[in-house]
């Protein structure tokens, strides 16, 4: 397998790390830019992995996560030292539904960085790799984005928002050679998830979802659920009728 060049938008994210880590597996030689906004954690990150993978190229940037000329400023800059093989838009936060519900600012910080932040970065990248003709944008949705439910219905919003924008983008990209993989990780155990771990949930590895991340990108696949039975989950949940579904506490 040739050297890949693969920018993480999100890279101290549990599964961003754990994809990078099977990258460098793959190939050691691989180029990776991580992208955060917590520039010590990314730094942190970046050496650990390149323990790794001596042989690696490892780059550590520092963005802004909401400003568009910012974001626009960094990925130009990514693209700038030639075509992007991946790049895996993969920063979120979990928030308190209640807290959603009650306090309007955290309810706009859950949609901005959930939804509209990933899209911008999607977007940015985008106008590169249909530029070169070349590469795979990779979006990390959720489960939660398949059927608006009680318990997390704004971060669910914004998780539909990147599905839908997904699904334009395939689209544009219909007929060209560039990829766009929409990934939906049901509850994994990250730090994201610790409270629910706290009250009893089973939550899939965070190695095995990036497992099938990876091999999803690889294959290019339009949507990858992870684990693979939250296909049949979040089917059965969508098509169960409202006078059924209005009932249920989920």
């Amino acid at each position: 397998m040739p050297p890949q060049k693969i920018a993480i938008i999100g890279a101290t994210s549990a599964m961003a790390e754990h994809c990078a880590r099977l990258w460098l597996a793959q190939q050691p030689t691989t180029e990776l830019i991580l992208v955060g906004r917590d520039l010590p954690r990314t730094q942190r990150v970046a050496a650990d992995l390149q323990v790794r993978s001596p042989q690696a190229r490892i780059h550590v940037v520092q963005a802004s996560f909401s400003d568009p000329a910012a974001i626009d400023e960094v990925v130009t800059g990514i693209c700038a030292s030639g075509p992007l093989d991946i790049a895996l838009i993969a920063h979120g936060a979990l928030p308190e539904q209640a807290q959603c519900q009650n306090d309007l600012q955290a309810c706009r910080e859950a949609l901005d960085i959930n939804g509209i932040s990933p899209v911008l970065y999607a977007e940015a990248f985008a106008k590169h790799m249909a530029q070169a003709q070349h590469g795979t944008i990779a979006l990390i949705g959720s489960v939660a984005g398949d059927r608006g439910r009680q318990s997390n219905y704004v971060y669910g919003a914004a998780k539909g928002m990147v599905a839908r924008y997904a699904q334009g983008l395939q689209h544009r990209f219909a007929e060209s050679a560039v990829k766009v993989v929409l990934i939906k990780p049901g509850p994994t155990d990250t730090p994201m998830t610790a409270h629910l771990k706290g009250q009893g949930a089973k939550l899939a590895s965070v190695e095995s979802v990036a497992q099938q991340m990876v091999a999803g990108i690889a294959a290019g696949k339009p949507v990858v659920y992870a684990p693979k039975k939250w296909w049949l989950i979040m089917m059965i949940i969508r098509l169960l009728p409202g006078f059924i579904f209005n009932k249920m506490k989920i």
